[in-house]
């Protein structure tokens, strides 16, 4: 289950009230996380990367069927921060 400060702070990025759907967005946010990690992103980058979380969860919400995708953006922004994570270790 995501974090509740993440889970808290997407929900603000993304302009979301109430707890309705907190269990929809926390999967998204173990998916996003997910892939970050096995891109190589610290651990300490991806607390740091609400911002870019954020944006993989609105990616992937995508209430057509089969149509989630992630962006270019989000890639770019994965591949940017495994790159800084692997020059800070």
């Amino acid at each position: 289950m995501a974090d509740a400060e993440i889970l808290e702070r997407v929900k603000s990025v993304l302009g979301i009230t109430g707890v309705f759907l907190d269990n929809t967005i926390s999967l998204y946010i173990d998916e996003v996380v997910c892939y970050m990690q096995h891109a190589g992103v610290s651990d300490d980058m991806i607390s740091a990367s609400v911002g870019l979380i954020a944006r993989g969860v609105a990616d992937l919400w995508n209430n057509s069927s089969g149509d989630g995708k992630l962006s270019p953006y989000f890639y770019d922004g994965v591949t940017q921060r495994a790159l800084c994570s692997k020059a800070v270790t």
